[in-house]
């Protein structure tokens, strides 16, 4: 199940909906809304994800954090680890390796420790976004 997935189950819990219910609200089969909560479909598309708030009739803060969560639920990932460093790569294959073997406590840790991470500023190397995927040049002195 996908962060995504998890929340959209546990609000439509939350307001007594079936997956038929809001699968008729939203114009979509009650099995691609089960596909999706289970992590078995692709990231939802950002029309969908607006049209899933306004059938749950979310609220501004509630919308933006599944927004959120749709933006970082992809199923499948694939990372090219082409130009980085040896060690870069030498981690991510140890990641994809014993990722089903790390327990809730371990994972969420790890992701702590990245999100601290690629939020502090690195001296000399510009300031990286916290989605980690662009950095901004550092000023130039004249």
């Amino acid at each position: 199940m996908t962060p995504f997935g998890a929340r959209l189950r546990a609000l439509r819990a939350e307001r007594g909906l079936t997956q038929a219910d809001l699968a008729a609200r939203l114009t979509v089969s009650a099995a691609y809304l089960s596909a999706l909560e289970h992590g078995r479909r692709g990231r939802p598309q950002p029309g969908l994800v607006m049209q899933i708030c306004g059938a749950l009739d979310l609220i501004w803060d509630e919308a933006e954090t599944l927004k959120a969560l749709a933006a970082r639920s992809a199923p499948r990932v694939t990372l090219d680890t082409g130009g980085l460093s040896p060690l870069a790569t030498e981690l991510v294959n140890d990641l994809a390796d014993r990722l089903p073997d790390l327990d809730e406590s371990t994972l969420r840790d790890l992701r702590d420790l990245l999100r601290r991470r690629a939020a502090a500023p690195r001296p000399g190397r510009g300031t990286r976004r916290s989605s980690g995927r662009a950095a901004t040049a550092p000023a130039r002195r004249s």
